[in-house]
């Protein structure tokens, strides 16, 4: 087994031309061991092109790109010993079981038969695969197949994963259970680069984020950093009685200096400076005595944010090139 860095992966000025088009530009990134660190960006944008050349699959043109410790271009071998990436496509064998494609990795890697069987039941189990091991793949759920191509990519004990698109195709609650097994995977000290189209996945997983746009980094930061660079917060009333409505948006337009828009949900919602006016709009609504069911304030979504920085609405954030998988 390899020994384990303490170092993820870092960038520092990253070029990648593909003729006279750059599709990267000077990229910085960094993520130490066991940190989930979301690429985002528009279609086009280079988050595949960054993947591609830290899996060693494409050689910079400029800049250095390190994994676990070792230079992806100089020592590409040792690299990809300590990598293992999951592109938008699961590929794993249908024909056979899930039990036989994860020993079939394990062979690959040179492990014994008796350990390739004991590694496969090992993550079968983490995985909550057992009951469906012995079933061939064609057969999986797509969030079965989704959840034995994470496995697969674990076979080898990986420090650093890469995953494109991870949950796209997925329901909403086969997601939640694949974001589960990504935070299990970063308490175990495995380094995560995530790109991802659904941005409240980011929010939810990520712990530094790095917004790229035309092969440059444009932004980065925790979430939070992100959302109070962008800046503003907004205040969120909805009143228990309709008929308080009227009065609750005359608070608000008080206290924000500007009028409330309503949402269909009855809902009150005014941008305001900073938590000063919070307080200052619920003691005037506790004065008047009336009743809410939602009083909240509130930092700029990630989607905000993400439309703020690249202009971009966030359903052109899908993977800019095809990845495949390796092992």
């Amino acid at each position: 087994m390899v020994t384990v860095s303490d170092h993820g992966f870092e960038t520092e000025g990253l070029t990648k031309r593909f003729g006279k088009v750059t599709a990267l530009d000077g990229v910085d990134l960094t993520a130490p061991r066991g940190q989930v660190l979301g690429l985002l960006g528009p279609n086009g944008a280079g988050k595949t092109t960054v993947i591609r050349v830290l899996a060693t699959l494409l050689r910079p043109d400029g800049g250095h790109a390190s994994v676990a410790g070792f230079d992806v271009a100089g020592r590409p071998g040792e690299v990809r010993r300590r990598i293992a990436l999951s592109g938008q496509h699961t590929s794993v064998d249908e024909e056979l079981t899930g039990l036989a494609n994860l020993v079939m990795i394990g062979r690959l890697l040179d492990l014994p038969r008796p350990q390739a069987l004991r590694r496969a039941a090992d993550l079968l189990a983490r995985f909550g695969l057992e009951d469906v091991a012995k079933r061939p793949v064609a057969g999986y759920s797509g969030g079965m197949r989704r959840r034995l191509d994470l496995a697969a990519s674990m076979v080898g004990h990986p420090e650093v994963v890469f995953l494109d698109e991870p949950s796209v195709g997925l329901d909403p609650g086969r997601r939640d259970e694949l974001w589960q097994m990504i935070r299990g995977l970063s308490a175990d000290g495995v380094t995560i680069l995530l790109t991802t189209q659904y941005l409240e996945e980011a929010d939810a997983l990520a712990d530094a984020i790095a917004v790229i746009d035309r092969g440059r980094v444009i932004a980065s930061g925790t979430p939070a950093e992100l959302k109070r660079e962008v800046g503003g917060h907004t205040i969120a009333v909805r009143p228990n009685d309709l008929a308080d409505t009227d009065t609750a948006a005359r608070i608000l337009a008080e206290v924000a200096g500007r009028t409330p828009e309503r949402s269909t949900r009855h809902e009150l919602v005014v941008p305001v400076t900073g938590d000063e006016d919070f307080f200052e709009i619920a003691a005037r609504l506790r004065e008047r005595r009336i009743g809410v069911s939602e009083l909240s304030l509130r930092l700029p979504s990630l989607d905000e944010v993400f439309l703020a920085l690249t202009g971009t609405p966030t359903t052109a954030t899908a993977a800019d090139e095809p990845t495949k998988a390796v092992r």
